[in-house]
């Protein structure tokens, strides 16, 4: 689940692109292992009245998303290229549907856990979108199921379908997805047709079971691992609408991309849902901020969600610590401007290592002569089963994320490559359809209704300012 962007949504959606590369085999000595690169989108220029639209719709999306109730193989690894969407607004990365497999982008949210295309028969909301046609492959099956997830600014309705899925170098046959022939205006942009939630089984509205968590529980992986590094292009005034987002592992990590150990902290128990962990520290310009204890302080980390949104009481707290702040009104309701002079430092723990946030990630954008806009921004999502918090890719370009399926847990590590991040020179990444390593049969389905919730998919659709990952090698 995230926080989401402007004009419709991912319009206004800052995009990065990412290289279309795809790791050779390895020896047999040596661990077999897959990245893909994300790409990102160039900054585009908004009015303030632009904006202002944009950060109601980021703020409106992320409390829709998370206000509904929702045999042994040789194991290997692989990765995705990402895609940098409009400025750090979003990031995606491309799999391969059906048979013969075509590829498609989509964006890789840790916050939900369906995967939706567009249909080639969508009445609205698909245009310049490539999209999914059924008949072309002879592998679909139509399982006339009716499927919806919703967001703050819309939603993507049609029906069930089943088919082969590829991405980095694995195949699930039989993967339950949507087909969504019903698409609301700026939900997707070009070139996204769709989305894949890679977040636990236990929210997934189709009650399919999550591509990833088909090939974790079938153990075709080196580790039960998926790994990010994105890239940063929020305050490059030269930046295209799509640059290289940085690189999606899956089954293991990449160690050239980090340095040092990686902090794991286990997700709580009776948690396993969304990626949540308690936010037990919280530090501005020096000064910590008064969190509660137990589940008040849990938060989701979020891959699809631009920004970071939290409790109105402790995002006043953390503008109370810089000096002329103040809220904001109208479409930026929930959202504070501070002096853009200012220097804002912020940390975050979340049970060891302290996490620092680049202040030009805090700077979400310049408003007006010396006012800028913060990334923190209140969010309540009505629903008791959503985590107060959700941790963005305000953060999340900070640092090395891992999330661990056993034992259930998500690990930070130190970049080892600053500014942009690495690989943010390279080319945009193209979706590409690579060699599958490791083939399995999935996907199970959960007919329990509580474990079900329609919502959004997308974090940048409630506080996407930031980026969109593109995976691009299969």
């Amino acid at each position: 689940m995230r926080l989401e962007a402007l004009p419709t949504t991912l319009s206004l959606a800052l995009l990065l692109s990412a290289e279309d590369a795809l790791a050779a085999p390895k020896t047999s000595s040596q661990p077999r292992e897959l990245h893909i690169p994300l790409s990102r989108r160039p900054v585009v220029q908004r009015s303030d009245a632009e904006w202002g639209l944009w950060a109601r719709q980021q703020k409106e999306m992320l409390e829709s998303k998370y206000g509904a109730e929702p045999s042994r193989r040789k194991r290997t690894s692989g990765y995705n290229l990402l895609t940098d969407q409009n400025a750090d607004s979003s990031y995606f990365g491309s799999l391969a549907v059906g048979t013969p497999p075509v590829a498609y982008n989509v964006i890789l949210d840790t916050g939900s856990s369906d995967l939706w295309l567009a249909s080639s028969e969508c009445q609205s909301g698909c245009r310049n979108i490539p999209t999914f046609t059924a008949s072309s492959s002879s592998s679909f099956k139509n399982l006339s199921e009716s499927f919806a997830i919703t967001y703050g600014s819309g939603k993507a309705s049609g029906v069930l379908g089943q088919d082969v899925i590829q991405m980095a170098g694995f195949e699930v046959n039989n993967q339950i997805f949507g087909v969504c022939d019903v698409v609301s205006n700026g939900l997707l942009n070009s070139p996204v047709s769709g989305l894949l939630g890679l977040a636990w089984q236990a929210i997934a509205s189709s009650g399919a079971t999550p591509f990833w968590q088909t090939l974790y529980q079938n153990n075709v992986w080196d580790q039960p691992l998926m790994a990010f590094q994105l890239t940063r292009f929020q305050n490059d005034s030269q930046a295209a609408a799509l640059e290289p987002g940085g690189t999606f592992t899956m089954g293991n990590v990449n160690n050239s991309l980090y340095t040092g150990n990686i902090d794991y902290q286990n997700i709580p128990s009776g948690a396993v849902a969304y990626w949540t962990l308690p936010l037990v520290g919280l530090n501005v310009n020096g000064n910590a901020i008064t969190l509660p204890s137990g589940s008040g302080s849990y938060a989701a980390i979020d891959t699809g969600t631009t920004l970071v949104g939290g409790p109105n009481d402790q995002i006043s707290a953390i503008y109370a610590q810089i000096p002329n702040s103040n809220p904001a009104s109208g479409n930026y309701e929930g959202y504070y401007t501070y002096p853009c002079d200012t220097v804002v430092n912020v940390t975050l723990s979340f049970g060891g290592q302290t996490w620092s946030i680049a202040p030009g990630d805090f700077q979400l954008t310049q408003l007006s002569s010396g006012q800028c806009l913060g990334a923190f921004f209140e969010f309540s999502s009505g629903s008791t089963s959503a985590p107060p918090w959700i941790v963005g890719d305000t953060f999340l370009k900070n640092v090395y994320s891992v999330f661990r399926a056993n034992p259930a847990s998500v690990g930070f590590a130190t970049l080892a490559v600053d500014g942009q991040g690495a690989g943010a020179n390279g080319p945009v990444p193209t979706p590409t359809i690579g060699a599958v390593s490791a083939s399995v049969t999935g996907s199970g389905r959960s007919h329990s209704n509580s474990a079900r919730r329609e919502s959004g998919a997308w974090g940048w659709g409630a506080v996407a300012v930031g980026v969109v990952v593109a995976a691009c090698a299969l």
